[in-house]
């Protein structure tokens, strides 16, 4: 298997770093951090290497497609 440098979903779908999804999100870089290090994450991540964190864009538009959906049953269920 060969690595394509070329590949099209690389433009698609950018990594972001935490400080990234924080501002997008609207929380602390630590909240980014912590969940995304639980034994059960909340946020998918990717480890490059030690320290590095990194995030792909449509995994975090996926996390908040969900988290909208979760809190629209818990208002019908009101």
């Amino acid at each position: 298997m060969t690595s394509d440098l070329s590949d099209p979903r690389a433009d698609h779908d950018p990594l972001l770093n935490a400080k990234e999804v924080a501002a997008w999100l609207g929380v602390t870089e630590d909240w980014v951090w912590d969940h995304s290090t639980r034994r059960a994450p909340f946020l998918p991540a990717i480890w490059l290497s030690d320290g590095a964190l990194r995030f792909r864009r449509n995994r975090i538009a996926e996390f908040i497609d969900d988290r909208e959906r979760l809190s629209a049953k818990r208002r019908k269920r009101r």
